[in-house]
């Protein structure tokens, strides 16, 4: 405990050098920007500010990352109670009572519940990746390559489980990322693969094109070619902004009772932040004195999603950190920015990045506060951005889309590749096909493949080294019943 609060500190004296306070309320002001968006969600505002950030230093880069990753969050709350459309389908639980309290003068007060519940369930989410982070490491660095293929096969399972209505068309993407993963010269001998003599594909297919063009292009496209089937109407922000007394009473239990519900779900591969919303919802619902607002504007029913929801966010760094999992769309394309400085989460991040890890870490805890102290009092022109029409604003991400994804290396390629991934993701979301287990398994497929060729030369070619092996076998076995239970529940209740 004393060393990790020794490292904290030392993170802290990183985090609040000029340079990095100024990266982090950059990045903090743009993510909620570019969150506020109707229809943009943390995980396309990620990507679509990833190549801005190529030139900084690592430090700095995701520094300025966490303020975008928590303010992408919060300005997807303030279009979620204004406009009624959440930009991720953890915001939905949100919207049920968010727009409902819009509808009836109180935006002020529902707002303002979700800048301060996000500000504690961030924040205790933050002390306790800070304590359980380090405790996940020890046990990680005792892994050998079969256990990191065994971890690598749970993750894919996960997120194609996990990410997504349906598990068959999550396995599809991922499938589709593991394929453009292979692309490439093949580090074990030298030959290339699916390169089709194009020498810009020789060093793989890059992940920001790829995330930049899913998330980024295809959500232009998509808007572009359905918005006339959009009905959107702004709620005005009438009345005070501040929560009176009562509301802070309502609040605060529910804050703490969704930090405790969120948390844990973040944290695990299976998690997810589209249940704990919904748990929390629930349980403010059922816990109620007041049962006869819920369904026309209950301030729990505000409190306990937006907090349940910021604390599984947070709680997703546990198995990104230490394990290199990630358990959301927004986490996967996080992962994609450490691979863009060729850094690459795990427990060896922690021994070799130690600086920029607590740093990163003390600057959530900034982030956080810089939130707090920005966003309510800028609320009014957060609004003001909600009136941009909707064809200026996607033109505008295409043209962004565009400048950074030729900017990372200056190369046509570069940009015929964005458009073709650009139009498959308007495919992936017409027939709601998620994207991001196409990122994860373009990030891990060649990590899994380096790590099992790894694990079959130990062991001489014997492929029973990952089912003899005690940690191996269990996280195979627990993959397998996680891709087979959804199925055998569906065959029993038949």
């Amino acid at each position: 405990m004393t060393e990790t609060f020794g490292l904290l500190m030392h993170g802290f004296s990183i985090a609040l050098t000029p340079i990095n306070l100024l990266w982090g309320f950059l990045g903090t002001i743009l993510g909620t920007f570019i969150g506020v968006l109707p229809g943009v969600g943390p995980a396309l505002t990620v990507a679509m500010l990833m190549p801005l950030t190529v030139k900084l230093d690592p430090t700095g880069a995701l520094i300025m990352f966490a303020g975008i990753y928590y303010g992408a969050m919060y300005g997807g709350s303030t279009t979620t109670i204004l406009l009624n459309t959440p930009g991720e389908s953890a915001s939905i639980a949100t919207a049920l009572e968010g727009n409902m309290m819009a509808k009836n003068g109180r935006a002020g007060p529902a707002l303002a519940t979700c800048a301060i519940g996000s500000f504690v369930a961030g924040t205790i989410a933050t002390v306790l990746v800070t304590l359980l982070a380090p405790l996940v490491v020890e046990v990680a660095l005792k892994f050998g390559p079969a256990e990191y293929f065994a971890l690598m096969v749970f993750a894919f399972t996960t997120v194609s489980a996990v990410i997504g209505s349906s598990t068959v068309r999550g396995l599809t993407s991922l499938f589709l990322g593991l394929l453009l993963g292979v692309v490439g010269i093949d580090s074990q001998t030298g030959k290339s693969r699916f390169a089709f003599g194009v020498p810009e594909l020789l060093d793989g297919i890059d992940v920001v094109v790829l995330a930049v063009g899913l998330f980024a292009v295809g959500e232009a496209l998509y808007v572009g070619a359905y918005a006339s089937r959009l009905d959107e109407k702004i709620e005005q922000l009438k009345g005070s902004l501040w929560m009176s007394k009562q509301d802070w009473q309502r609040s605060w239990p529910a804050w703490l009772r969704a930090t405790a519900i969120g948390f844990p779900f973040g944290s695990i591969p299976a998690g997810g932040a589209e249940i704990p919303t919904f748990l929390a919802y629930a349980t403010e619902k059922k816990l109620t004195k007041h049962p006869e607002e819920f369904g026309k504007g209950a301030i729990e029913g505000v409190a306990g999603p937006e907090a349940a929801n910021n604390a599984s966010v947070t709680g997703a760094l546990v198995p990104l950190l230490t394990l290199g999992i990630p358990t959301s769309a927004t986490a996967a394309v996080l992962l994609s920015a450490f691979q863009n400085y060729g850094i690459s989460p795990g427990p060896l991040l922690f021994q070799m990045q130690a600086d920029l890890v607590w740093g990163l870490l003390a600057s959530l805890y900034v982030g956080n506060v810089l939130l707090l102290i920005l966003n309510l009092p800028l609320v009014g022109i957060w609004v003001k951005v909600l009136t941009i029409p909707q064809p200026l604003l996607y033109a505008g991400i295409l043209v962004f889309a565009t400048l950074g994804a030729y900017s990372l290396h200056q190369s046509v390629v570069d940009l015929i590749m964005l458009y073709i991934f650009g139009l498959l993701g308007f495919v992936m979301r017409r027939w709601d096909i998620p994207v991001a287990p196409a990122v994860i398994g373009l990030i891990l497929g060649p990590l899994a493949e380096t790590q099992a060729r790894r694990a079959l030369a130990i062991s001489q070619g014997d492929p029973s080294v990952f089912i003899t092996h005690p940690i191996s076998a269990s996280i195979l076995a627990l993959s397998a019943v996680l891709l087979c239970l959804p199925l055998i529940i569906k065959l029993m209740r038949r």
